[in-house]
């Protein structure tokens, strides 16, 4: 905090960490950083001399299995918004996923330059927005949908309610633009919620992830996925992914937080289609818990929008460098080459049984 430049970025960002704290399971619990819930068993005396990160994720190559995940409304954090987190995250090799309720449109953020981008999608209950916004996301060159689920209505966020939230005058969610769309009105508590309640599709069923599957050729990853039994059913439905999420725990109180969520999930899916984690990741041992349990990669928020208000593309690119080097660092010192050496026998958690010691 103390190397950030701007006052008024010291203050948003300390706003935001104090509201996060008040009302984050992810931030109280902490069971990604607590020592209690996870412990590492690293195997030594193996050359360690060359460490590949790098993966595949729906057919692409990146850099290593740490990406972004959508956060809404990025130019409220820094004026560039989110041309500095597609532009990072480019530069990084890594995936960028765009909030359907981002500050830039799909076609601006593509005109970034290369790279390889999902896009998130909340569905309207005008279906027809929906279908032309996907369709423009295929044409800006996105590779995937990331269809959240886990919102039909907005949570309760207190905070927002308070400060009865609303988009600054000088800004519009930039997708929905013509379409009466893109303002979200003033209200007595919070104007995102009265946005969520006017324009989201409560009614949305497994059934409309097939319907997406006819109006588009790009992989859907259902996001919000936290039972083993949603699991399945989002195997069943032709889902190209899963992404294990709590909505950064601003939706439903006393779920679990993503970490203790994901082996239930993983081992559900019984490897028919990768399983990823967003929510929760600090630390670049904080990712490598999360592939010793299955996952295929992770998606970092938070970190990405505090770095954003603290320094602008700078901070995102730091952000992910910083990550990436204890993310190698964790692999080195467990003995683990390559991301296929990450395995369960790697952590032991608080929930595992005693482990029998082996007979010499």
């Amino acid at each position: 905090m103390r190397q950030l430049q701007s006052r008024n970025c010291q203050r948003w960002c300390l706003t935001i960490m104090h509201q996060a704290q008040r009302t984050s399971g992810l931030w109280l619990k902490t069971e990604m950083l607590s020592p209690r819930f996870c412990k590492f068993r690293p195997r030594i005396l193996i050359d360690v001399s060359n460490i590949d990160m790098t993966t595949t994720v729906l057919g692409f190559k990146i850099s290593m299995p740490i990406m972004i995940a959508p956060t809404a409304m990025q130019k409220m954090a820094h004026p560039e918004g989110e041309y500095a987190t597609a532009r990072a995250a480019s530069s990084a090799g890594t995936i960028m996923t765009l909030s359907s309720w981002a500050t830039s449109s799909v076609e601006e953020v593509a005109s970034t330059g290369p790279g390889i981008r999902f896009f998130q999608l909340y569905v309207y209950k005008d279906r027809h927005v929906v279908a032309q916004l996907v369709r423009r996301a295929e044409r800006a060159g996105f590779k995937a949908i990331a269809l959240t689920v886990d919102t039909p209505r907005l949570g309760r966020r207190e905070a927002d309610i308070k400060n009865r939230f609303t988009l600054p005058p000088f800004l519009t969610l930039k997708n929905f633009e013509g379409l009466d769309l893109g303002k979200m009105d003033e209200a007595n508590d919070s104007g995102l919620a009265s946005y969520v309640a006017g324009q989201i599709d409560r009614s949305l069923s497994w059934k409309d992830v097939k319907w997406l599957q006819t109006i588009t050729k790009l992989p859907i990853l259902v996001k919000g996925v936290l039972t083993a039994e949603d699991a399945r059913l989002a195997v069943q439905s032709g889902a190209a992914g899963i992404i294990v999420s709590n909505h950064g725990a601003r939706q439903l109180d006393y779920v679990p937080s993503t970490i203790m969520a994901l082996e239930e999930v993983v081992k559900a899916a019984q490897g028919r289609i990768p399983v990823f984690l967003d929510g929760g990741v600090r630390r670049g041992t904080d990712v490598f818990k999360a592939l010793a349990l299955g996952a295929s990669g992770i998606f970092i928020g938070r970190p990405v929008v505090f770095s954003l208000a603290a320094e602008g593309e700078a901070g995102i690119r730091k952000v992910l460098q910083m990550l990436r080097e204890e993310f190698e660092l964790t692999m080195a010192l467990s003995g683990c080459r390559s991301l296929k050496e990450i395995t369960r026998n790697h952590i032991v958690t608080e929930w595992d049984a005693p482990r029998p010691v082996p007979r010499l």
